[in-house]
């Protein structure tokens, strides 16, 4: 392996691979039990469910898939610039000047980056429930740091 191919390897984007499939399997799973739910509650009858509670039901479903989507889509994606950090909610830009230390440590539910201006920044690509990999991709990514900072 050449120099190049293995600094092109510490760039591979950084993602969670168990809470990724758990999201995407919670998102699926609870949105066909809740669409299946909507349809099969009765139509008439003494307590008869109207269109627009079950729009509302799958109009539930679509939110909750939504959050599933964005618990399964967190990413953290270094580029020779620097590192685009993407959690539940928030995307941030860091340059890798900006980036002072990576801390994995005891019972951490995920990576946390040390930051100059002081404000730590998780990265939740990296998270604990992914076991020996997980250890691994903070070693690839304090590595990755000290490229930066060495270059």
């Amino acid at each position: 392996m050449t120099v190049t191919d293995r600094v092109a390897e510490l760039h591979r984007p950084f993602v969670s691979r168990r809470g990724r499939l758990a999201a995407w399997v919670m998102g699926v799973g609870q949105a066909l039990a809740i669409g299946a739910w909507a349809l099969l509650l009765p139509w008439s009858g003494p307590d008869p469910v109207g269109i627009w509670d079950r729009l509302g039901m799958i109009g539930v479903a679509g939110f909750i898939g939504w959050g599933m989507s964005r618990f399964g889509g967190v990413r953290a994606t270094p580029g020779p610039d620097g590192l685009t950090v993407r959690n539940i909610l928030l995307t941030r830009k860091l340059s890798w000047s900006e980036i002072e230390d990576v801390h994995y440590a005891g019972s951490d539910p995920w990576v946390t980056l040390a930051t100059a201006d002081g404000d730590p920044v998780a990265v939740m690509a990296i998270q604990r429930a992914d076991g020996a990999p997980a250890q691994a991709e903070a070693e690839r990514l304090a590595t990755l740091v000290a490229y930066h900072h060495r270059s």
